[in-house]
């Protein structure tokens, strides 16, 4: 049984499952349904689908992950993030509101299920590792403004277009004078009382007595309200005989299960964008999974979240859905609501489900300038302008990174975003590993402990060379550091030992032990030993196994203080 929850992590939580869980899981499930059903036409009609198709990826999607998800609070589903890229990856492939574009929205959830699958099966949850917070972080805040500037165009009832931020403004400057009265009045309202609800509602719940907890949840549920109220209003005035755009007939039932269309040419072109959604959505379900999880002394594993999110998307893709991730806001409102396992997202599914063959003849009537202020607000709370300054008083590399990438997805769009937001990562991580922290010590007085020369008051020896290496050793820092060595030697004619304090190497590859080899063969024939300190048991094995143990002229030590203690020694003799 225990093997197989590993498989179905599902199996964890149903056995302990009881009667007060069901009652919090099923509060849980109503409040986020109440929530999804406008977030899912909002974020479908941003990825180019038809409403419905928003519905149909909030439901087996939702089921397939709390049967494989390691979270017992993440809420998957259609994203702001993911749609907008979507939308960007297929409007250069087809065209948008035909037959070919849903199948491509299908068959690019399918592609990132699997490739997510495959990653899963594989264990390479590491490899979003090396996409760094601050990098995504810079890409999401680009791609929320983006998102942002995308929907004014409904809010205000004009013609726009663009993925970037200089072709949207472009756009809608051309579009000014074309402004529709009725849309923008009511967008501007529908807008202005989102933001307001975000700052004002907790502190007027607090005042009424409502805890904490349930105040915030009660701000989050604003844009269902909203949806409410204009719903209402267009069908009382009739706003679309006054030129309010309306989301229109929506078909009633449940998805027809069906295998997604992909030709080895659409493949071809879908690839790239399905690889790049999935490791962007695996990247920001995990954070918020993590986040949470560690609020309930919970834990989640990566490799298993890998294999649910891609059967969560592979699931959406036979329901004829898009691709869908773990969303932040959604899976908060799902945590604050009390849910206690995953059933609370199979009750959300369910209701979905009915909400998809009952209800959607009432949402005619919902303006889409509704949905467009639901988004802009949504978005605009994970726009973050604070990661430039932070990064900029922490580290220069990481602000450059950042800004790159923000300013990259900003000019040249989403993709051009990814992909200098994985290369960037990449380069952070090679230059930081190539060139490894190297600190030369000394002896605290009246302890054991060796520190920095230039940060501590230390007791040194002038014929002892004492470094301390920060970093395991490989092909792309080995010269460094032997380079360092020399130039450190060469610079002081009194050092007769070099000891290298390899308490923070876990690894030596052979270009490493090459170099080890020439340093300590050089330093010999100019009188001066190498020696090793505290040396790992995987790494000793190494020297041992590759006979360089034997070979160094001088010795390897168990600790740094009996080194230096020997070594100070010898030279005073």
């Amino acid at each position: 049984m225990d093997k197989a929850s590993d498989y179905l992590p599902a199996l964890k939580w149903m056995r302990s499952y009881s009667g007060d869980d069901l009652k919090a899981d099923m509060v849980a499930g109503l409040v986020v349904t109440m929530m999804l059903i406008p977030q899912s036409l909002a974020y479908a009609l941003l990825a180019g689908v038809p409403a419905e198709v928003g519905l149909y990826a909030s439901i087996l999607p939702l089921i397939a992950y709390s049967l494989f998800g390691s979270s017992r609070t993440l809420s998957v589903g259609p994203v702001a993030v993911v749609s907008l890229m979507t939308v960007v990856s297929l409007s250069n492939i087809v065209t948008q509101g035909t037959a070919d574009y849903l199948s491509a929205a299908i068959a690019l959830a399918f592609l990132s299920g699997l490739f997510l699958l495959i990653m899963g099966l594989f264990k390479l949850g590491f490899v979003a590792n090396f996409l760094s917070h601050t990098v995504v972080s810079g890409f999401i805040t680009a791609s929320g403004i983006i998102i942002a500037l995308s929907q004014v165009r409904h809010l205000l009832g004009i013609s726009g277009a663009g993925d970037t931020l200089p072709t949207i403004a472009l756009s809608l400057l051309n579009s000014s004078d074309s402004i529709h009265t009725y849309t923008a009045v009511l967008g501007v309202a529908v807008l202005a009382f989102l933001v307001w609800a975000r700052t004002a509602v907790v502190p007027i719940c607090k005042r009424m007595g409502v805890t904490d907890s349930n105040a915030q949840l009660m701000a989050k549920l604003a844009p269902v309200l909203a949806v409410i109220t204009t719903l209402l209003l267009a069908w009382m005035v009739d706003l679309e005989r006054a030129g309010v755009a309306v989301v229109g007939s929506i078909p009633s039932g449940l998805p027809r299960l069906a295998w997604p269309q992909l030709s080895f040419a659409l493949f071809q072109q879908l690839w790239l964008p399905a690889l790049s959604i999935a490791i962007i959505g695996y990247v920001e379900s995990v954070s918020v999974g993590k986040t949470l999880a560690a609020k309930r002394r919970e834990n989640i594993d990566p490799n298993q979240e890998l294999i649910a999110l891609g059967s969560a998307n592979i699931a959406s893709a036979f329901s004829a859905g898009f691709p869908v991730t773990g969303g932040i806001s959604r899976t908060v409102v799902n945590f604050d609501a009390g849910a206690k396992t995953q059933a609370a997202s199979i009750f959300a599914a369910v209701g979905i489900a009915v909400a998809a063959m009952f209800l959607t003849p009432a949402l005619y009537f919902l303006p889409k300038v509704t949905l467009a202020a639901t988004i802009i607000v949504a978005v605009l709370t994970v726009v973050d302008f604070s990661i430039l300054g932070k990064t900029l008083r922490f580290s220069a590399n990481d602000f450059r990174a950042v800004a790159i990438t923000l300013v990259g997805t900003l000019l040249f769009g989403v993709e051009v975003g990814v992909l200098c937001g994985v290369m960037l990562s990449i380069l952070l991580y090679l230059y930081r590993t190539s060139v490894p922290h190297v600190a030369e010590v000394g002896l605290v007085e009246g302890t054991q402990h060796f520190r920095n020369i230039q940060r501590y008051q230390v007791t040194t020896e002038p014929s002892v060379l004492n470094l301390r290496v920060d970093e395991s050793l490989f092909f792309a820092n080995a010269s460094v550091l032997e380079n360092l060595i020399y130039q450190k030697v060469y610079a002081n004619d009194l050092i007769a030992h070099v000891v290298l304090i390899c308490s923070a190497v876990n690894e030596i590859d052979y270009s490493a032990h090459e170099m080890l080899e020439r340093v300590n063969q050089r330093l010999a024939e100019q009188g001066v030993s190498l020696n090793l300190s505290e040396v790992k048991g995987p790494v000793m094995d190494a020297l041992r196994y590759s006979g360089l143990a034997k070979q160094l002229s001088g010795s390897i030590y168990l600790t740094q203080f009996d080194a230096f203690q020997h070594l100070r020694a010898i030279s005073n003799k």
